[in-house]
């Protein structure tokens, strides 16, 4: 049987300074809520599908639209979900912010929000870091684009929607791979292998000059035997420290 057609999604991985000069960045984590049907409970980084309402603000000369599309989901799931400002000029404040949330919600569309308070959006701010598409479909198929994106600390206080996301934390990679494999926070395949090649960078200039150094190819992991253990595995050339786990501990949604 074949998997579903995958449905183009976009995520975003905001990162902030330490809260001292030489601690590691902070990375933004929200948790899902627990009734949602797909990966209800597990921490993710915001993000969601690409609208039809995403096209609707690209030129009709842009080079790539689908990127360029996924890009302005994750900048507008981003305020969604988190009410946090990337991409947007002049910079919003949290009035603005709020007023572009409500708005969104009451099913104004993105595009039309920004015409309202005579916002532009530059979504070259984001920097691409994986496309991830994996086959395993409790629930239904995501091709889903990462980026990473810096946002000064100052402001970078989330405001929760409180229906898809119920939580908002910031911490560093090594915390969230800690808290997970303490069982407080639950995070599935893909998130892993993020936070391991994150926990990885001192800072955000050095994530985004990594992200670049690699291709950006779509990630579908696959079953293969490491060691004679069978396990969940991932090509070894994007630029992920730890490109297998074992099937028996692996979470895949």
């Amino acid at each position: 049987m074949m998997p579903p057609d995958p449905i183009p999604a976009a995520t975003l991985i905001l990162m902030r300074e330490g809260a001292e000069t030489a601690s590691l960045p902070e990375i933004l984590m929200v948790e899902r809520g627990a009734t949602l049907a797909f990966l209800g409970g597990a921490m993710v980084f915001p993000g969601g599908r690409v609208d039809p309402g995403d096209h609707a603000l690209l030129s009709p000369h842009d080079p790539d639209p689908e990127e360029t599309a996924a890009r302005i989901a994750a900048i507008r799931e981003t305020i969604e979900e988190v009410g946090l400002s990337i991409g947007l000029s002049p910079s919003p404040d949290a009035a603005t912010l709020t007023d572009l949330r409500a708005a969104m919600a009451k099913g104004r569309s993105f595009a039309q929000t920004l015409v309202d308070h005579r916002l532009t959006i530059d979504t070259h701010v984001l920097t691409p870091f994986a496309r991830w598409c994996p086959e395993h479909v409790p629930v239904r198929r995501f091709d889903a684009r990462f980026y990473l994106a810096a946002i000064a600390r100052g402001a970078s206080e989330p405001a929760i929607d409180g229906a898809e996301t119920v939580r908002a934390v910031w911490m560093t990679a090594r915390e969230a791979l800690a808290q997970a494999d303490s069982g407080a926070i639950r995070i599935i395949f893909p998130t892993r292998r993020t936070l391991e090649r994150l926990a990885l960078f001192r800072d955000f200039p050095s994530a985004a000059a990594d992200a670049r150094a690699w291709p950006i190819r779509r990630i579908i992991p696959f079953q293969a035997e490491r060691d004679g253990v069978p396990s969940i595995c991932i090509p070894d050339d994007l630029g992920y420290p730890i490109t297998s786990e074992p099937v028996a501990s692996a979470k895949r949604g």
